[in-house]
């Protein structure tokens, strides 16, 4: 899935456009206990319970792809032979109404996933009547002819309430309120199947992850048998340090500097082009990238030697998960400095009487603490 298709897709939970008729659930203990199950009708909630859960709903189907978003791919012989497939595709056949099934997935989740406390698992089933889209983009929504059938799975921790003191006006007087419990936003989800050019892809889920640290590996693996990729930061880390032990002695701050302006060219051609499906470097493209960069033939191959051991021989990163467009950091084991990247050439890194120095020019209005500073003569 591309983030056009997850638009179109969550534009449908909203109070006012949704069809969707009942929110099914769970809650777990800290036991891995499912405690009791639950049938919500959207239809009957008040205006503000169905914005609510209909937030916790899109969640997994928002943010930016390759990073919390993550498109998980089945095999063709999963899809015939696995059990796992074999549950997700019953489970949207019968529209969530099958208990039996509701029950055998929620065990399945409770028995295997690892998140601190209590949450509560919700779904929700939708049919969506995809509009047909002209060839100047526009949607005919009167000229349907492909139905999307699809479940939405988010999972949310379950926190208590710290006690409070309310004011009651009508009785000008103040109480306690008892702590209750209070659903954060959900930690993780999926949508299956994919919505691929705008129709259902059963070889596909949309995988969603809060954490850029820990995408919960024994949750995919026991509900889609699917191992998920390295974690985003994970794929930062590794990346940062092959760059760096792959260029070794050209490994400078000018270098640093070339890399990530031209992979933030990349990224912003791919987006001024409009291009749909989620932007991918692979080790070829990367290093093209250095050798416009003038790294050598020799550390350019290093550097792909290393990420085939690291991320393997076909594999490609979003170029998210590898720079940060919106600052240029520079950290030494007591002082980190950040820097626009667009101004990164400003720092200078210098040997001065054999001690090694930051330098970044200091000709404009200098602030310590939000105090402006003079500089004094020496």
């Amino acid at each position: 899935m591309n983030d056009k298709e997850a638009r179109e897709i969550r534009r449908r939970f909203k109070p006012d456009k949704t069809w969707i008729n009942a929110v099914h659930g769970c809650y777990v203990n800290e036991s891995k206990k499912v405690i009791s199950t639950f049938r919500e009708s959207v239809q009957t909630m008040v205006q503000d319970e169905s914005e609510r859960f209909l937030a916790l709903l899109k969640k997994p189907i928002s943010g930016t792809i390759g990073r919390s978003l993550i498109n998980l791919e089945f095999s063709a012989r999963q899809v015939m032979e696995s059990e796992e497939h074999k549950l997700l595709m019953a489970m949207r056949a019968c529209g969530l109404e099958n208990e039996e099934l509701l029950a055998a997935f929620y065990n399945r989740v409770a028995q295997t996933l690892n998140i601190d406390g209590g949450y509560i698992i919700l779904l929700v089933h939708d049919t969506y009547s995809v509009p047909y889209r002209s060839s100047d983009g526009l949607a005919q929504h009167d000229a349907s002819d492909e139905e999307f059938s699809y479940f939405i799975c988010s999972i949310c921790p379950v926190k208590q309430t710290q006690p409070v003191l309310s004011y009651q006006l009508a009785e000008n007087c103040f109480n306690a309120l008892n702590n209750g419990f209070a659903v954060s936003a959900p930690q993780l989800g999926f949508m299956f199947p994919a919505f691929d050019n705008r129709a259902a892809n059963i070889y596909a889920t949309l995988y969603y992850t809060k954490s850029t640290a820990d995408n919960h590996p024994e949750f995919t693996t026991a509900v889609f048998g699917i191992e998920p990729p390295m974690p985003a930061a994970s794929q930062k880390e590794v990346f940062s340090e092959i760059l760096s032990e792959a260029l070794a002695e050209e490994c400078c701050i000018e270098t640093v500097q070339s890399v990530q302006e031209h992979i933030g060219q990349i990224m912003e051609m791919h987006k001024e082009n409009h291009v749909e499906e989620p932007l991918a470097l692979s080790k070829n493209e990367l290093g093209a990238v250095l050798d416009q960069c003038g790294v050598s033939a020799e550390r350019v191959q290093a550097f792909s030697d290393a990420f085939d051991a690291y991320f393997g021989t076909d594999a490609a990163l979003p170029p998210v998960n590898m720079i940060d467009k919106k600052q240029f950091v520079i950290t030494t084991p007591e002082v980190t400095v950040k820097v626009d990247p667009e101004r990164s050439d400003m720092i200078e890194l210098r040997k001065i009487d054999g001690l090694k120095y930051i330098l970044i020019p200091a000709d404009d209005v200098v602030e310590v603490n939000g105090v402006k500073v003079q500089f004094g003569e020496k």
